[in-house]
């Protein structure tokens, strides 16, 4: 009964940190307004406050590298379904642990998240985005805290798991 309310609680957190993720590529990779804005924003305080070359790239490519960050961490966290998937086809015989990929992938999809929260509140981006007088009311920090907070819960939570298995056996 553990192991099953530890699988769908983290199935949970995998679709909404997807969800969040891959939504956001279309803005990260085509250029969109609201993304120059915000990468521009940071790119700018740490042209001040760190390296203006640093900030330069920043403005430039942080999109892109965030982007293809939350990509690849998104795949981590849906391949114990791609596993299941090929061991249903017989293609593979033996798949990883799921608790354990979940863990890995929670604790990746955190330190982004992480990194998006220093960024809110540490720069004048702040908990609000504002930009051509639209607010987004504070749904990208809020979503950043979410999965901060869900994801180091699953990977804590998994990685338990995972080890009381491993020692039981």
């Amino acid at each position: 009964m553990k192991s099953r309310i530890i699988s769908v609680a983290s199935w949970i957190v995998v679709l909404w940190t997807c969800k969040v993720f891959l939504s956001s590529l279309p803005y990260k990779f085509s250029g969109h307004p609201d993304t120059q804005h915000i990468f521009s924003t940071i790119g700018g305080w740490m042209s001040n406050t760190i390296s203006s070359g640093l900030g330069n790239w920043f403005t430039q490519y942080g999109a892109y590298v965030v982007g293809s960050t939350e990509l690849f961490i998104s795949v981590v966290l849906l391949l114990p379904a791609v596993f299941f998937i090929l061991k249903k086809l017989n293609i593979i015989s033996k798949t990883p642990e799921r608790a354990l990929i979940h863990s890995v992938g929670g604790v990746m999809a955190a330190s982004v998240m992480l990194g998006a929260v220093f960024f809110h509140l540490a720069t004048p981006l702040g908990i609000v985005v504002l930009h051509n007088g639209q607010s987004d009311h504070g749904s990208l920090f809020y979503a950043a805290v979410s999965i901060l907070v869900l994801g180091f819960t699953m990977a804590l939570v998994n990685f338990t798991y995972w080890r009381s298995l491993k020692s039981a056996s």
